[in-house]
């Protein structure tokens, strides 16, 4: 197959999931004999047009001068680019701004969507740039060939609001072994001597909420976060929370680095409660990680009983000020270990990728008539 895969701003990964995504799932898929083609913004740091034989196409981005509209122009670039390549497969990773685009996304090639999360209850956002995100998502929903969703409550969700049936495809982690001590001697940290929060720095990822209940906490340890916080809400975090006991180190794009932060934390903390299956709870899961979760149907999804949860500062503070021993929840480690090399391990999740974009392929012209068994290789009617 042919494909091309829009929505990011490229690779390799310096942004976030769906850059993390397709870092993993573009050379994966060239290693199975495909040919791959993934959009990278002219922003993007790396200027080659090839990386580990996937083909890269540099388009035109000016958000750095106007702001998020560039983001429209560089998705207007990138669809406007796909009409002359005569690809078999389109593969858009979300929908925010590209949406506006969808009739101009060419006729002769299989669109299919990744849905992402529930984009418009994001709380970052006004209430017009949410009714717009609202009508995005069922922009794509309606005029995609077919939909991914990442997570079994995002493809509830697509199958009771717009009546479209979905493929659940998750993002992928690798296993890691043991941590590297090196790492925590650079930011001076101790083996589980800190909390771990790493996120961006969005309200609904309940960031203000864990860092109170830090603070109301005599007990608990430092809390380190790890994100840009150079946006509004991010900076407003760290004038007002930075210091001894809440620490930003900024961002961090080296998943070594990250998954040994991981590896030692002695609670690392998940706050995000509008996205689908999160790439950074994998990852935590994949790093021997002790999770303490925003208690939503997205998160408890992917851990199930193997994690805690909170919805509340109180019901955080209650946990921290408890003496937890790791050794006595060790079988959540175990279990979540399991659950990644089963449920989301590289090669299991680009194996679902591969058989849903040649079934589409396939079945374009019955797309109204079939839907896809995302857990098996099956596909019914």
């Amino acid at each position: 197959m042919k494909i091309a895969i829009l929505g990011t701003r490229g690779i390799p990964n310096h942004y976030g999931g769906y850059e993390q995504f397709v870092e993993y799932a573009a050379p994966l898929l060239v290693e199975r004999g495909h040919e791959v083609h993934v959009y990278n913004s002219s922003l993007h740091p790396f200027k080659g047009t090839s990386w580990k034989g996937v083909q890269l196409i540099q388009k035109f981005d000016p958000e750095n001068r106007i702001g998020t509209a560039g983001q429209f122009i560089y998705d207007l670039n990138c669809i406007l680019d796909s009409r002359k390549r005569n690809y078999d497969v389109i593969l858009q990773l979300g929908y925010t701004s590209n949406s506006i685009w969808n009739f101009l996304l060419p006729g002769n090639s299989v669109i299919v969507t990744n849905m992402d999360g529930l984009e418009w209850k994001r709380q970052q956002y006004s209430k017009w740039v949410r009714r717009f995100l609202k009508k995005a998502e069922k922009w794509a929903a309606l005029n995609s060939d077919f939909l991914i969703a990442d997570s079994t409550g995002i493809q509830d969700y697509l199958k009771a609001e717009y009546g479209k049936s979905s493929a659940y495809i998750a993002y992928g982690a690798q296993l890691m072994g043991k941590g590297d001590e090196g790492i925590l001697r650079e930011v001076n940290l101790e083996k589980y001597g800190y909390n771990l929060l790493i996120s961006r720095m969005e309200p609904e990822n309940n960031i203000e909420m864990i860092i109170q209940a830090h603070l109301m906490c005599d007990a608990a340890k430092p809390l380190i976060i790890v994100g840009k916080y150079t946006n509004t809400f991010g900076a407003y975090l760290y004038k007002k929370y930075s210091g001894e006991k809440i620490k930003f180190l900024g961002p961090i794009f080296n998943l070594h680095k990250l998954n040994s932060l991981r590896f030692y934390s002695h609670f690392y903390f998940h706050g995000h409660s509008a996205g689908g299956t999160n790439p950074s709870l994998l990852e935590a899961m994949a790093s021997y990680a002790l999770i303490f979760a925003h208690h939503n149907v997205f998160n408890q999804a992917v851990l199930g009983e193997d994690a805690f949860y909170f919805e509340s500062a109180e019901e955080i503070n209650q946990l921290l000020s408890r003496k937890i021993d790791r050794n006595d929840y060790s079988h959540f480690l175990k279990n979540n270990a399991i659950k990644i090399e089963r449920d989301y391990s590289w090669n299991y999740i680009i194996d679902l990728l591969e058989n849903f974009l040649q079934f589409a392929l396939e079945h374009s012209a019955k797309r109204k008539q079939l839907s896809f068994d995302g857990t098996s290789k099956a596909y019914t009617n």
